[in-house]
């Protein structure tokens, strides 16, 4: 038997009920968590680990709200596959009939609308379906598998909590760690590549300060408005004016915030801005110009007193390893045949899930898969109109198709698996 037959027999024989599933995945849809407060996602998780009738050890509260489960079934690898739990304070937009109505209060307080804007509702579900998959499979490989569910993923601080919360005194130390995301493309599509996958994102909270005053004497005041319209300006030079064409990097200044009402001069202002990178040197380059701006800016304007430059989130490098990339390009070519891209474009987005490998000199492998329905995807593609009519994460009107999505996502993971635990 050929082993692209082997894996899709071996799949289809261990039947899972997809429509259950979906259900699932409509409930963590319209219940998203934000960040560090994803109690009831792990909750429900952990309950359908529980239902799932295998030997799993289930660990729970690791880091915050994480989850693991771990499945031994005898001597082989140790492979942990990773989903993210939390959601974004987005207010959505997509009109589905599960569509989230959810408000929380963030960390600070303010109450916020609450979406999954980011398709982690998908991975949630497709990990729990490959943890049930996997398990009916037992006869068929061998090894321990692990099942992690990490929270705080988009504030870059979930994979570091669990792995400084002793998740490795909990669990073993896997041999390698494998993820996956829901991307805006066709649905049914799985992309991978060697080496960088994930950009490297360092996000800084800028504090300039100035002298407040009447609205009506500007000339009395050293006005942070305009100080900080000179720094949003002149940060725009830096890809443009100091990296190489040839290199890749981001700058974007997302929030400025200065007063509260028209005629008053506020004393400072606060940008909250955000880095993207492929390069450690690109990276330092980047990061140090702008240090150089924001004080340069601030002494040109007079400022009071010297800026407040504070890092507040930082993801790593997210690199694939080629020795286990390779191994997992072969079967997903075998098994996804044209649907699998090999070569696919390292992404701008970033990711902190390496961080459960890295801490301990463990490989990782990472890879994309598409949620936008087929004849949509094709009909805008089309009329060339894939990036202003396909919603991409994060927007509120991002909602993958559930099929073939999931079951895109479970496929991934268990052939993935499988690929380093399957009998000979």
């Amino acid at each position: 038997m050929s082993p692209e037959k082997d894996l899709d027999s071996l799949l289809s024989s261990s039947h899972i009920d997809f429509d259950r599933y979906e259900t699932l995945y409509k409930h963590f849809h319209s219940h998203p968590e934000l960040s560090l407060q994803e109690a009831q996602t792990a909750s429900t998780a952990a309950s359908h680990l529980k239902l799932i009738n295998a030997s799993y050890e289930i660990h729970t509260s690791i880091g915050g709200h994480g989850l693991a489960g771990v499945l031994r079934n005898g001597t082989g690898k140790t492979v942990l596959l990773r989903a993210d739990m939390d959601a974004l304070p987005v207010k959505e937009d997509t009109g589905l009939d599960y569509a989230s109505k959810v408000t929380m209060r963030d960390n600070d307080g303010i109450v916020k609308p609450v979406m999954h804007a980011c398709g982690h509702d998908m991975h949630v579900t497709a990990l729990l379906a490959a943890a049930e998959r996997l398990a009916k499979m037992k006869n068929s490989w061998s090894g321990t598998l692990i099942v992690l569910f990490q929270p705080n993923e988009e504030r870059a601080g979930g994979a570091q909590a669990m792995v400084d919360g002793g998740l490795y005194s909990k669990i073993p130390i896997p041999d390698l760690v494998l993820g996956q995301h829901v991307m805006a493309r066709k649905a049914g599509s799985i992309g991978c590549r060697v080496g960088n996958i994930m950009s490297q994102a360092d996000s800084f909270k800028i504090t300039l300060f100035g002298r407040g005053g009447h609205g009506s004497m500007p000339h009395r005041t050293v006005d942070p408005v305009v100080l900080a319209a000179s720094v949003v300006m002149k940060l725009q030079t830096i890809v443009s004016r100091e990296v190489d064409p040839d290199q890749f990097a981001v700058v974007t200044v997302g929030s400025l915030q200065a007063g509260q009402t028209e005629n008053i001069i506020a004393d400072r202002a606060e940008i909250r801005m955000n880095v993207r990178t492929q390069d450690r040197e690109v990276r330092q380059r980047v990061l140090s110009a702008i240090c150089r701006i924001v004080k340069g800016e601030c002494e040109a304007s007079g400022a009071t007193k010297e800026p407040l430059i504070e890092e507040t989130t930082k993801f790593p490098l997210s690199v694939n390893d080629k020795s286990i990339t390779k191994s997992v390009h072969e079967s997903f070519g075998r098994f996804f045949g044209n649907r699998f891209d090999p070569d696919t474009a390292c992404s701008t987005a970033s990711e902190d899930y390496s961080i459960l490998g890295s801490s301990n000199g463990k490989p990782c492998c990472f890879w994309f898969f598409g949620g936008v329905d087929e004849k949509t995807w094709d009909e805008t593609k089309n009329r060339g109109r894939l990036a202003e009519d396909i919603p991409v994460n994060h927007s509120p009107f991002f909602a993958p198709v559930i099929q073939p999505t999931l079951k895109t996502g479970v496929d991934a993971l268990c052939v993935a698996a499988l690929t380093f635990m399957r009998n000979s």
